[in-house]
């Protein structure tokens, strides 16, 4: 039997949810399915989640005011901290100490903060909470998207979508939110492009003597950045969460250390900035990739977030820009419905596309340059690498466009 719905998302990740959240709120009947097994949605997760994604997210501002339209923010910045300060610490010198320190305060912005850091599980529990209030979501859940037929030439048809279990769903519109992997935009035909770094990343959390007074601070040393971004005080203890890229080599090394081998080389690592340190989760390793699709749409279908692009943890910029693949094209849908224009309209999807493309396309690419200067072993390209941020930080006008930039603007 055919059912019908206005949107159909593929993935029930934080940015399929937080795209079913943000498009219910303008009206839209959703459905989404997810591969996983549902969960309760006033837990924060299972756990072998909570075991084993141990990543936080930064928020930023223009996310944030995507998820408050979506009227999720307010339940979910109670788990968070706020991230006032942004501080870069050029450390590649030969003596390995902090050459220059840049710090790009939220008061300089328009919103006197930049953001929250959050953790994943917790935005995620959240996002469930909502979408369980919500009359004009369904979750499908333990069901993945198996066949996609976009309508024929000849007419305005809907697009075919076939579930692993065999449910079969006519929608005027398709989000493909299932990941770097989607099954959708191999089913559709896109094509895109991956490259791996020598590099992953370790992931964990630590408590620490000096607080963190809410700065968030990316150290920047040969072989990647490592970055340290406030958390909710942990048994009365200051807390961070801790994303450190390496060479896969001394990742190897790092993991296999105990926890107080491990604490004492991140103490090392990071200066005694913050005091000694003390492991207080499991950690994760993560390896360093990033991918861009060639096309971000096929008829009825739109792919947003990592189906059209991964980026290494730099700058807070993976989810962000998935936000704003969300945001912009809900305003373009909106739009063509108060109009009583179709939605998922090969105009409306190529004009989206026409704008987010070329944006995702210089945003991979900064930060793959980003990446790669953060991880530079040569001292001449280390020294560059410190000329450029003594640049930003004493330049007026770079400042700005730094600060701009840097959340998403």
């Amino acid at each position: 039997m055919m059912q019908e719905t206005e949107i159909l998302i593929a993935g029930g990740g934080i940015a399929g949810l937080s795209a079913a959240a943000r498009l219910a709120a303008d009206g839209h009947q959703i459905v989404i399915v997810d591969p996983a097994p549902a969960q309760n949605a006033q837990n924060n997760a299972p756990a072998d989640d909570a075991a084993t994604d141990l990543r936080t997210t930064a928020f930023l501002k223009p996310g944030i005011d995507t998820l408050t339209y979506a009227d999720v923010w307010d339940d979910m910045q109670t788990s968070g901290a706020q991230l006032r300060v942004m501080r870069i610490v050029d450390a590649g010198g030969v003596e390995r100490t902090a050459r220059e320190t840049a710090d790009f305060n939220g008061a300089e912005t328009s919103d006197g903060y930049f953001g929250w850091n959050i953790t994943n599980i917790a935005a995620k529990a959240a996002l469930l909470r909502k979408i369980a209030t919500l009359d004009n979501v369904r979750l499908i859940n333990d069901c993945r998207v198996t066949g996609y037929t976009p309508p024929t030439a000849a007419g305005p048809g809907p697009a075919i979508i076939t579930l692993s279990d065999g449910q079969k769903f006519a929608t005027s519109l398709v989000l493909a939110a299932d990941g770097r992997n989607s099954t959708l935009r191999n089913l559709a035909g896109i094509r895109f492009n991956r490259w791996s770094y020598d590099q992953d990343a370790l992931v964990f959390a630590v408590t620490h003597h000096t607080p963190h007074d809410n700065i968030s601070t990316e150290i920047h040393r040969s072989g990647g950045p490592l970055t340290l971004v406030p958390m909710p005080d942990h048994n009365g203890k200051a807390c961070s969460s801790v994303v450190w890229m390496v060479p896969h080599a001394r990742a190897t090394q790092l993991a296999a250390m105990d926890d107080a081998a491990l604490a004492r080389a991140l103490t090392r690592d990071t200066m005694n900035l913050f005091g000694p340190v003390e492991i207080v989760t499991q950690r994760a390793v993560w390896p360093m990739v990033a991918q861009i699709a060639h096309r971000l749409t096929a008829p009825r279908l739109a792919l947003v977030a990592e189906t059209a692009h991964v980026v290494p943890p730099i700058g807070a910029q993976g989810l962000n820009m998935s936000l704003h693949d969300i945001e912009t094209l809900a305003k373009q849908i909106d739009l063509a419905k108060l109009e009583n224009k179709d939605i998922g309209s090969d105009e409306l999807l190529h004009r989206w596309e026409r704008r987010q493309l070329p944006k995702t396309i210089a945003r991979v690419g900064g930060i793959d340059l980003l990446n790669r200067a953060a991880m530079a072993e040569p001292e001449f390209l280390r020294d560059l690498r410190y000329a450029g941020l003594c640049a930003i930080n004493h330049i007026g006008p770079l400042r700005r466009l730094a600060i701009k930039a840097g959340i998403g603007k």
